[in-house]
């Protein structure tokens, strides 16, 4: 988160797992708790409980794992949504079946008219008319299944459809580089794909080669703008940057300077109540809306820079 409801790292090994979760959390803070649990867990998901319109984040990790650094991450979740620290509850899990469940609930998935996402456990088909893009299950970090990389790639196909060419491309907080593989694939261009986790690189590499596509997809770790590739790429004719609503109000103006004259950028990981201010922060610094595509409670925002 931007990321996605099921996000993993590729690890097949049975270590002892536990489940972690918070229930009875508001719409407004689930982003901001969703990336705290991330910090540490292997997979993270998303309850509603419709009766009290509240939400339960839940995630898997290694039993015990980044105590200290989980509780010093929900204790600033907790400050930014000015909330009191809610209780972490946890229980034990075996590795082998949350893997099988994992595996069992990521299957092929059509996403728009244009892309198909393959995990590698499905057998090959031939497929005519979709771009096909194939990510491992067990590091489902950006698998499509989340409603903010679906709404990404929609929007991707919209804007391709417009025939211009579009040669300078950054994925800003890549996860499992599937934005930056799709781009690679509809645009035929080069994509420089960042993110602030090591690991995170490492499977976008991983991904982009086994899609025959590591010659054109470049993985960096970096933090936001600052690092040099991300600067020397400047500017920029489309951006993704599928992370959260305040970082993403944050660098409103960093990514409204990096953009070409009539460029684009695609911004999701907000919930369709945070839609207006990340909106409005963005409009302060000249860029316009083309649309917005909201898919469930969450939102895909696509701006355009004037010409």
């Amino acid at each position: 988160m931007p990321r996605d409801v099921y996000s993993a790292k590729r690890d097949r090994r049975a270590d002892p797992l536990e489940t972690i979760w918070l229930d009875a959390l508001p719409e407004e803070a689930v982003p901001t708790f969703e990336a705290a649990l991330q910090t540490v867990c292997r997979s993270v998901s998303l309850f509603r409980d419709e009766a009290t319109d509240t939400w339960r984040v839940e995630g898997v990790r290694s039993r015990g794992a980044g105590d200290d650094e989980l509780a010093g991450a929900l204790a600033l979740a907790a400050a930014m949504t000015g909330m009191e620290h809610p209780q972490l509850q946890a229980a034990a899990v075996e590795a082998e079946g949350w893997l099988a469940r994992t595996v069992a609930a990521f299957g092929e998935q059509e996403i728009g008219g244009d892309f198909l996402i393959r995990p590698t456990h499905v057998a090959p088909r031939r497929t005519y008319g979709r771009i096909v893009l194939v990510l491992d299950a067990g590091i489902a970090f950006g698998s499509g299944e989340h409603a903010s990389t679906r709404g990404c790639l929609v929007a991707l196909a919209r804007i391709a459809r417009d025939g211009r060419p579009r040669r300078r491309v950054l994925d800003l907080g890549t996860g499992s580089g599937i934005l930056a593989m799709a781009a690679v694939k509809r645009l035929r261009c080069r994509v420089l794909a960042t993110d602030i986790e090591p690991w995170s690189v490492r499977v976008a590499e991983q991904n982009a080669r086994m899609n025959g596509l590591g010659d054109r997809v470049r993985a960096r770790l970096a933090d936001g703008w600052a690092e040099r590739h991300v600067r020397r790429g400047r500017p920029y004719d489309l951006v993704f940057a599928n992370i959260l609503a305040r970082p993403l109000c944050a660098m409103a103006r960093e990514l409204a300077t990096a953009l070409a004259p009539g460029g684009t950028a695609i911004l999701a990981g907000l919930l369709g109540t945070q839609a207006r201010m990340v909106l409005a922060a963005h409009r302060r610094q000249g860029l316009r809306l083309e649309r917005a595509l909201p898919v469930g409670p969450w939102t895909t925002l696509v701006l355009r820079k004037p010409a």
